[in-house]
């Protein structure tokens, strides 16, 4: 998915801002919104026209400026869980530090659901609220595993820049390889932390370089540690030249001091270094650079601003949050170089156009559109928290759902702040707040009524794959169901059903993974334990020719009998058409009553839910109605309904019909030196190799494999490369099985029916 455009220029919303103002002063009747905005700010600037004309800057400018919506991802065990604790411990959010278990490692693998638990503080919440310095920040909860694109996706929408932690001893790890492709593909501007300084083995300029083969960055450090190790006392700053030491019981007293005498020669080589990577994307800088100006320390902080908005460069900043150093300079960064929301440029899909792209003004000034990104079960019901992209939401005021279409009125509108809830009146752009009592999904996009803009596309991919789930013990039952009803609304891509024969809970997704994951979740978050049935993929049926059907169905009985006679063809619809299943009635005359034909569409609908080769649902198939008979007394909806399900039936074999199986999009990513092996097993699995590309020392293979053929594939791949590949699958689309696996499927089917 193309991501979102940044521009860094907040003249553009001087420029939106007075053409309001010359709007609402040209119109007779502004709209309600820009009233209500105009009427504030002339309250606040005491309604002096000429001096909206000095300061030319609106109310919300400063409140904008100074906040910032940022996320904190890495890979497992690189001390993601450690920074985030110690940066809510400084900005006052927590008051006292418990100690990660365990003197390293340990704790770091606990993720934030355990560390809730344990200590009642909510990381996991989705968006935490802290300040510094006068500013707002927002850390917003980041999902570590990449499977549930759809969450990821969000997550990273609601994101205006994030903080990748990287470990100084393991360097760059798969898992932060593949965090940061994600937030190259949803454009967030970011700054590295290499955290565990203190570590033995700790190299943090082999880690910068090591993030500049592998993950390509064009990086360069804004610091420099003194010591290393147990020696790791301070860091010194590259753009400030000062150097700070942390002191007292939790680091919390920062002392700054001049540069090291015996360090300067490194830090003027390290300086000269980090003027020459910025200047390489930033000419403002490079300009004074070639001319051989001194460059001031503000001149360099706002090159590096400039250029890290712009995603053209990432500073490097380094320090160990388990021995409390480093996070305050860390935090100053994340104020001094990662964008407000007004420097952001966001885009909404217009529903009404064909979900074509619009560009937010990201202002309070427009009209209001905010995304639903995080559901959470409260004390109080439902806690949903929006990130408002444009416009101002109040208590009391209606909303309009964009993806259910339904109205509603927000009756609470709270701020996380501390772990108490602040309840505020309002809140414009930008920020992050959170609503009770609207009954949405997560996803889902309200507006104030007058547009209909969703953040997100609704087309939601179809799941590829599905399990048979049931809970062990009966008395479970409760708890279960409300595990796969908060799932389902968190989760659009995962859907729950019933097996109409069998009577079990089908859960489907969109692999493996992604199943497993939520099956675990049950376990440890609502304390049930399920039996899990073999996976299950998700094939279809279609027809490959057209084939005639004239069907009669009469039944006589006492009284009112059944009689229904339909005529006409069914082909399969041509490629790449949108639907899946079209009727079409070309009757002419009153053959058949018009007030009949939606019975024989929902006839030829249900029929094709399950087509007779294996019982999946038949797709990519137009029925054409030609002719066909009623009687005056004996026709009904029913005999019409039944007559195109029996005329469906009889004609389908005739059709030529096919199987199709989910084909996915596999990217293997394994060192050059298991290609071979690794190809030839994709080979095996009668999967198709179309890309082959070296990354330094890894080989990427593309290939398209069906999904059937995916299963335990995680497994082998780690056997055949000594644990060292990795690989993503997504769905590409369904394509006709082959003969032998096509006689293979029916022959399994018929022979399960009797059985059942």
């Amino acid at each position: 998915m193309a991501g979102f455009r940044r521009t860094s220029t907040p003249r553009l919303l001087y420029s939106f801002y007075s053409s309001t103002l010359s709007h609402s002063n040209l119109s007779s009747s502004p709209s309600p919104a820009t009233a209500l905005l105009l009427g504030n700010f002339h309250l606040r600037h005491s309604s002096s026209a000429a001096r909206v004309k000095e300061d030319k800057e609106p109310w919300w400018k400063e409140s904008m400026e100074k906040l910032r919506n940022i996320g904190i991802s890495a890979h497992i065990d690189s001390g993601k869980t450690t920074l985030t604790e110690r940066v809510l411990y400084y900005t006052g959010r927590i008051h006292e530090i418990h100690e990660v278990r365990g003197k390293d490692g340990v704790g770091a693998k606990m993720d934030s659901m355990d560390l809730e638990r344990e200590k009642g503080i909510t990381i996991q919440s989705a968006a935490t609220y802290c300040t510094w310095n006068g500013y707002q920040i927002n850390i917003i909860d980041t999902p570590g595993h990449v499977d549930f694109t759809i969450e990821v996706e969000r997550a990273l929408r609601v994101l205006d820049g994030a903080i990748l932690v990287l470990c100084s001893v393991g360097g760059v790890q798969s898992q932060s390889i593949t965090v940061d492709r994600q937030m190259r593909r949803y454009e967030v501007p970011r700054l590295a932390f290499i955290n565990k300084l203190d570590r033995m083995g700790a190299d943090p300029w082999k880690v910068l370089n090591q993030a500049r083969s592998k993950l390509r960055h064009h990086s360069a450090a804004v610091q420099v540690p003194i010591g290393l190790e147990e020696e790791f006392k301070g860091l010194i700053d590259l753009v400030q030249l000062k150097a700070y030491y942390f002191h007292g019981s939790n680091g919390e007293k920062v002392t700054t001091e001049e540069v090291p005498a015996d360090m300067e020669a490194l830090v003027t080589e390290k300086r000269r270094e980090l003027i020459e990577m910025v200047s390489e994307v930033d000419d403002k800088l490079a300009e004074a650079f070639l001319s051989d100006e001194p460059i001031s320390p503000a001149d360099l902080e706002a090159a590096v601003r400039r250029a890290t908005v712009a995603r053209k460069f990432i500073p490097v900043f380094m320090g160990s949050a388990f021995k409390n150093k480093g996070v305050q300079p860390l935090l100053n960064g994340v104020l001094s170089y990662l964008p407000c929301p007004i420097e952001v440029s966001n885009y909404a899909l217009d529903q009404t156009k064909n979900e074509e792209k619009i560009t937010l003004s990201g202002t309070p000034d427009g009209r209001l559109v905010a995304l639903a990104f995080k559901l959470e079960e409260g004390r109080f019901g439902q806690l949903t928290y929006l990130r408002i992209y444009e416009g101002v939401i109040k208590k009391g005021e209606f909303i309009f759902n964009v993806n259910t279409g339904k109205k509603i009125k927000v009756p609470r509108l709270v701020r996380m702040h501390s772990d108490e809830m602040e309840d505020i009146q309002e809140a414009h752009a930008g920020q992050i707040v959170a609503v009770f009592g609207v009954d949405c999904a997560s996803g889902d996009t309200f507006t104030d009524g007058s547009i209909k803009y969703t953040m997100t596309s609704m087309n939601v991919p179809e799941p590829v794959m599905s399990l048979a789930l049931q809970p062990v013990s009966k008395d479970s039952g409760g708890q279960f169901s409300k595990a796969l009803n908060r799932f389902q609304k968190e989760d659009p891509t995962f859907r729950v059903g019933l097996d109409p024969e069998s009577g079990q809970t089908i859960i489907s997704g969109m692999g493996e993974l992604h199943l497993d994951i939520y099956v675990e979740r049950i376990r440890r978050e609502y304390k049930v334990d399920a039996t899990v049935g073999k996976p299950r993929v998700n094939f279809r049926e279609t027809v490959t020719q057209r084939a005639e059907f004239d069907y009669l169905h009469k039944k006589q009985t006492g009284g009112q009998g059944q009689y229904g006679r339909v005529c006409g063809y069914i082909e399969p619809l041509p490629q790449g058409s949108s639907t899946k299943f079209e009727f079409e009635n070309i009757i002419v005359g009153q053959a058949i009553p018009s007030n009949f034909i939606p019975a024989i569409e929902k006839g030829f609908r249900e029929a094709a839910n399950s087509g007779s080769l294996i019982g999946h649902p038949v797709e990519n198939l137009r029925v054409t109605l030609t002719d066909g008979a009623s009687h005056a007394v004996d026709s009904s909806e029913l005999a019409f309904k039944l007559a195109a399900i029996y005329a469906f039936r009889q004609c389908y074999a005739a059709a030529r019909p096919v199987i199709l199986e989910p084909v996915m999009l596999v990217e293997v990513k394994v060192p050059t030196e298991f290609q071979g092996t690794v190809g030839g097993d994709i080979n095996k699995r009668k999967g198709v190799i179309v890309g082959n590309d070296q990354d330094g020392d890894d080989s990427i293979i593309t290939a398209h494999v069906p999904l059937n053929n995916m299963f335990g594939y995680s497994t082998s791949l780690r056997s055949m490369t000594q644990g060292k590949g990795e690989f993503t699958m997504e769905y590409k689309e369904h394509l006709p099985v082959s003969n032998d696996v096509q006689m293979q499927l029916v022959s399994n089917y018929k022979g399960s029916k009797p059985a059942e």
